[in-house]
């Protein structure tokens, strides 16, 4: 697969998923089309953390509806690394899967290179997403503040969309119903 670059400090390689999803065809009826049926994109970000995972759970059960896409991202510090973007394309395609079996969503995904928060925000400037789903890694007040957070960064600088920040399960959500 060939890297794509939009700028010099912008790489990306986009994940080809199973495709998993039967073509629909058009709505035969006229009140069928609409609004209504082109679904909302929804930007998840991933990493192989547990809490990555629980948020994306979430985002699944809480979040989304039948016509919905879920764009997962996830921010890597060299896409040339195969190592890493296999690891990532699996991760990817157990998630793709997941989100067909419960939610009956569409899913893309994205591997980027980059900053975390930076690529983040970027993806939700251009994808314009109804929401961004994230978790956070459960660290303290202080740890935050002193080493910093993804979570924060993206909450103080995606202006595009809502960001949407999942605790994870041991900050007292056990279940996700």
């Amino acid at each position: 697969m060939e890297t794509l670059q939009e700028d010099e400090e912008y790489n990306w390689r986009k994940v080809k998923l199973p495709l998993l999803i039967p073509v629909i065809p058009e709505p035969g009826l006229e009140r069928e089309t609409g609004e209504r049926r082109r679904g909302r994109d929804i930007l998840v970000a991933i990493d192989h953390a547990p809490n990555s995972k629980h948020a994306f759970d979430w985002a699944l059960i809480h979040l989304c509806r039948l016509s919905d896409t879920i764009h997962l991202i996830h921010a890597v510090s060299s896409v040339q690394n195969t190592v890493v973007y296999e690891t990532s394309q699996q991760l990817m395609e157990k998630l793709a899967v997941d989100a067909l079996q419960v939610a009956m969503v569409r899913t893309v995904a994205r591997i980027v290179q980059g900053d975390a928060g930076k690529v983040i925000c970027n993806e939700a400037e251009r994808i314009k997403p109804a929401a961004v789903v994230m978790s956070t890694r459960g660290r303290s007040l202080v740890q935050s503040v002193l080493q910093g957070s993804v979570s924060e960064y993206c909450f103080h600088h995606c202006k595009s969309a809502p960001v949407i920040i999942v605790p994870g399960k041991e900050d007292g959500d056990e279940s996700l119903i």
